[in-house]
């Protein structure tokens, strides 16, 4: 189910809860399921694919949300790391993997001990997951992506600009989404291609998924990567013309 749908049933169930609730004794408590329910609502709509407005959080440069976004969005923001910590304490599949030397994907690192080691530097792909206080903002690029969603062409592009000179200086890149499976993965793709460790970003996937099994990009992932690598050649094309 993808995060609008899953969004989505979220606010209906907070809104059914509000009405049922109307008549209790204590106001406070049906007024803010159908708080939580418009909001919910809101974060389904920005979220279908024809909108996809990852921006709606206000997530900045830095990793960072602004104070307006941490109170109207407090019920989802909350939510989310709750049910990321959930899932994280029930699986037994490892917070990253070293794809290649230097190179690591994985989940979301809300603790010191689950950065890969070396002092890395960080591409988030999450729009909902703040940076980390250990990570440091100047080694840090932010590529907000909903959960199920894929980065852009252009977001793929940059983060391969972005960390092609880290490695040329031996720095560490770990890309991160909530659990390390889709949104980063499509990411490291196009970083294993252009640091010519993979022909193309299905054999890329193929040396991703042998380190790492349980990843599992879906078919944006694998359609904006393929207009990466179009662009790519039409590039490489004019360069060479």
């Amino acid at each position: 189910m993808g995060i609008s749908k899953a969004v989505g049933v979220v606010g209906f169930a907070f809104f059914l809860a509000a009405v049922d609730l109307k008549g209790s004794n204590i106001k406070l408590i049906p007024i803010s399921l159908l708080l939580n329910s418009l909001i919910a609502f809101l974060v389904a709509i920005a979220s279908i694919p024809v909108i996809n407005f990852p921006s709606i959080f206000g997530k900045r440069s830095d990793g960072t949300f602004p104070l307006w976004s941490k109170i109207l969005f407090f019920p989802f923001l909350f939510l989310v790391r709750l049910y990321v910590l959930f899932r994280r304490m029930k699986s037994r599949e490892p917070i990253y993997n070293e794809i290649s030397e230097g190179l690591f994907v994985g989940g979301w690192p809300y603790s010191k001990k689950h950065l890969p080691p070396g002092n890395p530097a960080v591409i988030d792909c999450t729009c909902e997951l703040p940076r980390s206080s250990f990570v440091s903002k100047d080694a840090y690029l932010c590529l907000p992506t909903w959960d199920t969603r894929a980065p852009h062409p252009t977001q793929i592009e940059a983060a391969v600009h972005w960390a092609c000179p880290m490695r040329a200086q031996k720095k560490p890149i770990y890309v991160h989404c909530a659990f390390g499976h889709g949104r980063s993965v499509c990411v490291m793709c196009a970083v294993l291609v252009a640091l010519g460790l993979a022909d193309n970003w299905k054999d890329a996937e193929k040396i991703i998924r042998e380190k790492r099994p349980k990843i599992r990009m879906n078919a944006l992932h694998r359609k904006h990567l393929e207009e990466w690598s179009k662009n790519q050649r039409t590039t490489s094309a004019r360069e060479t013309s």
